[in-house]
């Protein structure tokens, strides 16, 4: 057969299809936009939404005041275990969900996330349950041990198991938050955190003191306050992120349960719980010890940690707003702007409480007239202050590293720096006692806890390897 040929067919240039269109990847803030300024948008819904829950505190302490100093005494042998509950599932548990959607969405698998919402919400109604549980059986033996007794022990008993018994609601309401901030989206859990916070007020009061025609209910409508008030943000939230408006969306139809999902987030999640853990267990040690010396310096002490709570918030907004910029940087390999995140995050939380701490260290009384007249108490709180106060800048540094290390899933070391103050109160707290040593130097003790747990946490950040650095790709020449 002959070959043939075909005449080639001249084309008008003007004729010629363009080529496709180069399309970009949208720009995402969190990843490309100024550290600095991209952190401070995300902190400030932050600091609105816990100011209000130290609100919360102050409002539940006038009100339950109301229905006695047994049911004061009630509260306070209660805190500890609320603390820890609403800890856990915020900061720790919370923290570990979104560190975990945050990477997913930073390596671009958005059906990853999803998935991860839902495994993230089924942890939270596993604890949730497990705490129910736990304080209803063991309950009123554990607070028995606290030292509850008579009455104070039935209206501790009475509170805790509304509170415990709804114990799936907290755990929900801050999962559902640890989802949202993993997007990117701080300002509405924000807005429900600081919406439940004005229901607790309002419900609480109701409930618990009887306003109106509402028949009074004490400890137990307090506890009940507490619980509606999560519902509403709970369905709140429930809405926006089954609905679809939200960048993840949980996913109910067809879920497959995945181990390798539970694992994404109880890595970092399970580990952080820890440190709540080892904090609570901190301060109840160091409370026992300065109860030798009497109600003046424990109390003197409680108004000087009442400011640190206060404060911790601050770095708590600033810290929570900074895993999802490091998980995103950390899962598109972009480790150098993670830890330009951490140390930015960190330099603005130890600022920030360090230079309240040092004002208040110097003008204590601004601080103290909001909670005591009494001369003794005035001058302890006086003492443990200017001690303390300032060093409550690497309480701040040292938040701020915890959840720096949650964006990045290597959370490990701020937990042993937790562990290594835990240690260093127990035993010098021992060798104090055995020295007859003052209330002076107990404080001494507990601002140089500071400092240490503050440093090894820094230490453990830079000592820890975050993960490979994203390749550099050289150009290459153009064909000539």
């Amino acid at each position: 057969m002959s070959d043939l040929g075909l005449a080639e067919i001249p084309v008008d240039e003007q004729e010629r299809p363009l080529p496709p269109p180069v399309t970009r990847p949208a720009r995402n803030a969190l990843l490309d936009g100024p550290i600095l300024k991209t952190l401070l948008w995300l902190a400030w819904p932050n600091v609105i939404a816990l100011s209000a829950g130290t609100c919360v505190v102050i409002a539940e302490t006038s009100y339950i005041g109301r229905l006695g100093v047994e049911s004061l005494a009630a509260m306070a042998l209660l805190f500890p275990c609320v603390i820890l509950t609403m800890t856990m599932s915020g900061g720790a548990m919370g923290g570990g969900v979104a560190s975990a959607i945050a990477r997913a969405l930073g390596a671009g698998e958005i059906e990853r996330a999803s998935t991860l919402a839902m495994h993230a919400l089924l942890i939270g109604l596993t604890f949730g349950l497990t705490f129910m549980l736990g304080m209803l059986i063991f309950g009123p033996r554990l607070l028995e041990l606290l030292g509850g007794r008579g009455n104070v022990l039935a209206q501790a008993i009475a509170y805790s198991q509304i509170f415990f018994g709804g114990a799936i609601l907290p755990w929900l309401m801050n999962t559902m938050a640890g989802i949202l901030r993993g997007t990117g989206n701080m300002k509405l859990p924000s807005t429900m955190i600081l919406s439940s916070a004005v229901w607790q007020i309002i419900l609480g009061g109701t409930l618990g003191l009887g306003l109106g025609p509402v028949p009074q209910f004490g400890m137990r409508g307090v506890a009940a306050g507490s619980l509606i008030a999560y519902s509403i943000s709970i369905s709140v939230m429930g809405w926006y992120l089954f609905s679809g408006r939200a960048r993840v969306r949980p996913k109910l139809k067809g879920l497959r349960v995945q181990w390798a999902m539970f694992i994404d987030i109880l890595r970092v999640g399970a580990v952080s719980c820890f440190s709540p853990l080892q904090s609570v267990l901190t301060i109840s040690i160091f409370t026992h010890m300065l109860a030798q010396f009497g109600t003046a310096v424990l109390a003197g002490y409680g108004i000087g940690a009442r400011l640190e709570f206060m404060l911790t918030s601050v770095a708590f907004a600033v810290g929570i707003a900074s895993v999802p910029m490091i998980g995103m940087a950390v899962g598109a390999e972009r480790v150098a702007r993670a830890r330009r995140i951490a140390w930015t995050a960190g330099t603005l939380s130890f600022l920030s409480v360090g230079a309240v701490g040092s004002f208040i260290a110097v003008f204590p009384d601004l601080w103290v007239n909001l909670f005591t007249s009494d001369p003794h108490v005035r001058a302890t709180s006086h003492q443990y202050l200017s001690t303390a106060a300032p060093m409550y800048a690497f309480i701040g540094l040292a938040m701020s590293m915890y959840f720096s290390s949650q964006g990045a899933a290597k959370v490990l070391g701020p937990v042993l720096a937790q562990t290594a103050r835990l240690i260093f109160i127990g035993t010098g707290g021992w060798w104090l006692s055995t020295h007859e040593a003052s209330a002076q130097n107990f404080f001494a003790l507990a601002a140089a806890s500071m400092g240490v747990l503050g440093v090894l946490s820094c230490l453990s950040v830079i000592l820890t390897r975050w993960g490979k650095s994203a390749p550099v790709v050289e150009a290459q020449p153009a064909l000539s």
